[in-house]
């Protein structure tokens, strides 16, 4: 399997789990599949605590009566659903032995170098950079989805590397590849602060030049690094695709389950709330929004860039993108590429001042790009 392969297969695997409505009785089918499938794959997961909780449950019902049973029942359904949601949002195994083998950039004749940094909570991640060989080049640090390793993602990092003229640093977060730990939202953010810190040791590079990009998941990692003033401080732009305004919001509109609408933020473990840090950001920004992405629905991506609080952003829009291969439409790393170049040509002075404003639309049919 090629490298372009996987990397389409890896990101955001729970869409392949999500029903095609096709009628009302079709969706009502679909909606206890979904469900039936859920409670299978968490019972499978926690067999253990579920036939523990259980036992539990059938002595209180003996000794107390239903009551005390039910009060029971109702915790140790909470738990469930509030331990289970890091096994639907983060896929490290998939595709099969993500945790084993991680394909390295010399696959593609590519120098590089691999390294393990500590966070702030002792955990070891692996990191990858991948040097241009022209002087000065600008760098991008790679955030990238909630699954497979950072190997899937060699491709896209090729045409970052070539067609833009950027070093590449790859962050392979807790959990993933060859990271240590298990995947937490706080953990995440740690993964994304210990990445600025090692970059910033190195000699090696123009950190006047440092770019952060975000896909999907790595969109939100990224927007909270640049919303702390610190790092926003030690980066020239931000660059997300395909990300969602926060984990409550695109779990309502991934299962379609009435009763979401009712469940309070507080019960999400994960939250990810980009669309709150958004307006905080005063980075340029570009947004990458893939109009045929079928997990994160492009409004999302829309009104991400209307909060946005950037004097400087730009939003483009590509027809074919889908949310793993937006990648691969044309078109896609000239608008990286201009967008670099005009950030770095202007000072701060100029990026604080000036404003790419929302009433500008250039169609271009040739390349099934839409940039406002």
């Amino acid at each position: 399997m090629s490298s372009e392969q996987t990397e389409s297969e890896t990101e955001d695997k729970i869409k392949i789990k999500m029903p095609v409505k096709t009628s009302v009785i079709g969706s009502g089918f679909a909606t206890i599949e979904l469900v039936s499938s859920l409670v299978m794959a968490v019972l499978s997961r926690f067999w253990k605590l579920s036939s523990t909780a259980l036992l539990i449950i059938l002595l209180v019902f003996w000794f107390e009566g239903g009551l005390g049973a039910s009060f029971m029942l109702i915790l140790a359904v909470f738990g469930l659903f509030y331990y289970s949601q890091d096994m639907l949002l983060y896929h490290p195994d998939e595709p099969p032995h993500s945790r084993l083998y991680v394909e390295m950039p010399n696959s593609l004749n590519l120098p590089y170098d691999s390294q393990y940094t500590r966070t702030r909570d002792g955990t070891s991640i692996n990191l990858v950079l991948v040097k241009h060989t022209a002087p000065g080049a600008p760098t991008i640090i790679y955030f990238h989805g909630n699954a497979g390793n950072v190997g899937h993602r060699l491709m896209n990092m090729f045409g970052l590397y070539q067609t833009c003229g950027c070093n590449v640093l790859m962050v392979e977060y807790r959990g993933f590849g060859k990271s240590d730990g298990s995947p937490t939202e706080h953990g995440l953010y740690q993964d994304a602060e210990a990445a600025m810190d090692f970059l910033f040791k190195r000699s090696d590079i123009d950190k006047k030049k440092i770019f952060i990009f975000g896909r999907s998941l790595g969109g939100a990692v990224a927007i909270h690094l640049v919303a702390q003033p610190y790092y926003a401080s030690l980066v020239a732009g931000l660059i997300l695709e395909n990300t969602f305004t926060s984990v409550p919001e695109i779990a309502k509109s991934l299962f379609n389950l009435a009763f979401l609408k009712y469940v309070p933020t507080w019960c999400f473990k994960n939250q990810f709330q980009s669309l709150k840090l958004i307006p905080r950001i005063r980075l340029p920004t570009l947004f990458l929004s893939g109009l045929g992405d079928q997990l994160v629905p492009p409004r999302m991506m829309k009104d991400m860039y209307e909060h946005s609080g950037s004097s400087l952003k730009q939003f483009s829009q590509f027809e074919q993108g889908t949310h793993n291969e937006t990648w691969t439409c044309p078109g896609y790393y000239e608008t990286i590429l201009k967008f670099v170049k005009e950030v770095l040509s202007r000072g701060p002075e100029d990026a604080s001042s000036s404003r790419v404003e929302n009433s500008i639309s250039v169609n271009i049919d040739t390349k099934g790009i839409k940039t406002v």
